[in-house]
């Protein structure tokens, strides 16, 4: 569908709607969900709640086939989805390490909930805090544990850090120790193996306009892809000495395919491709459909060739630059003043597409990143064709607010 008739459609569905509001176009996030499984060729993949963060509509992607489990952000979210009314599974892997004491509590406590969430670790003074909060004896079942192995690859015999900085478990040896370290701790069972390739997963291979960084990014992937490869076999063997694993988790939206094709992997997380953010047009194995969107109205026109919406600074989280802002997506043919970006109270948009809009008429932003984009909003309206066929809530509105 062509931009314009895209626009036309969503202002038909929300013409009784007063900016600032957010859609998510169902026939959208539906085709990227099922797009996502067919990458994943047959393993189950697990739904980020970090990039969705809608109960309803990570209960509308766990309802559908190749869907399977909620990766949490918090200790506290992961217990808030379980103890939801809900006829999905919302099993839960808690993506980083917790010091919810709070959380800690309530989860020691209750054996259902322990049997449906599983804590991260990477260090054993993480156990160590664990215990000071909930000693093994006051437990009501073992914690579950997975086990987060750094996936940021290390040339130069190391002196090269080219990743995220999460775990300090980069190989084999660390993360055996740290196996057989939980194996002798009453109280905690590990289940699980977590590797996160940012470097691949999460940095797009083809930035648009920057030919030179794109490829310097693929000569990067593909020299890091091959060595996570072996490395993550080997660290999931050494870890099986000491563990019957569960599950092995990898991947991310970018990278959904080849981790996939990783024999020791048997999960994948994938959640940002949902909902298509603009961050992912500079993919070049696989874009999403845009599915999330929001409006803003336009309020003044201070010059024939632009126009100002009101408010609009709805910043994705990161480095400070140009990528984090949001992109004035709808009506086509606009964009952002460098001098002054997506402002808190208001944004001026220009080029061609700016001359003909009237005071009134709604300007269409994507988000640079996912689920951020419902930190700014009460609830999303979903969109079927030209109608709004459902309003639900975000973590916002439900009065939520986990990190």
């Amino acid at each position: 569908m062509s931009r314009r008739a895209l626009r036309d459609r969503f202002d038909r569905a929300t013409a009784d709607l007063d900016p600032p509001f957010a859609i998510v176009d169902l026939e959208a996030f539906d085709a990227n969900a099922s797009a996502l499984v067919g990458r994943a060729a047959g393993k189950p993949l697990r739904v980020p709640s970090k990039s969705v963060r809608s109960r309803a509509l990570i209960d509308r992607v766990l309802a559908r086939p190749g869907w399977r489990g909620v990766m949490a952000y918090t200790l506290s979210e992961a217990l808030w989805l379980n103890q939801s009314p809900s006829e999905v599974n919302h099993e839960a892997l808690v993506a980083y390490p917790t010091a919810e004491r709070a959380a800690l509590a309530r989860l020691a406590a209750d054996e259902a909930l322990a049997a449906k969430v599983t804590l991260m670790v990477d260090d054993v003074r993480q156990l160590d805090f664990i215990d000071t909060v909930v000693p093994p004896e006051r437990r009501a079942a073992p914690l579950r544990l997975c086990l987060d192995l750094d996936a940021s690859w290390r040339p130069g015999g190391g002196r090269v850090h080219i990743g995220v900085r999460r775990s300090p478990i980069h190989t084999p040896r660390q993360a055996g120790a740290l196996a057989a370290a939980v194996g002798a701790r009453p109280g905690f069972r590990l289940v699980g193996l977590m590797s996160y390739e940012a470097q691949i997963a999460g940095l797009g291979d083809a930035p648009p306009g920057r030919p030179l960084r794109g490829a310097l990014i693929r000569a990067m992937q593909a020299g890091s892809f091959p060595e996570l490869l072996a490395r993550r076999a080997a660290v999931v063997a050494e870890v099986r000495r000491h563990a019957d694993l569960e599950f092995v988790n990898g991947g991310g939206t970018g990278s959904v395919a080849g981790t996939a094709a990783d024999p020791a992997v048997t999960e994948i997380a994938a959640g940002s491709g949902l909902y298509g953010p603009w961050l992912f047009d500079g993919y070049r194995q696989w874009r999403p459909r845009p599915a999330a969107f929001f409006a803003l109205a336009v309020v003044r026109r201070p010059d024939p060739r632009t126009a100002t919406v009101q408010g609009g600074g709805w910043i994705a989280s990161g480095e400070a630059a140009a990528s984090r802002q949001p992109l004035p997506w709808l009506p086509g043919g606009l964009k952002l003043i460098g001098t002054e970006g997506a402002g808190e109270v208001q944004t001026p948009v220009v080029g061609p597409g700016a001359i003909p809009l009237r005071i009134g008429d709604r300007v269409w932003f994507r988000h640079a990143k996912a689920g951020e984009l419902c930190e700014h909003v009460n609830e999303l309206h979903l969109v079927a064709g030209e109608s709004i066929v459902d309003t639900v809530p975000t973590y916002r509105g439900e009065g939520k607010l986990f990190l």
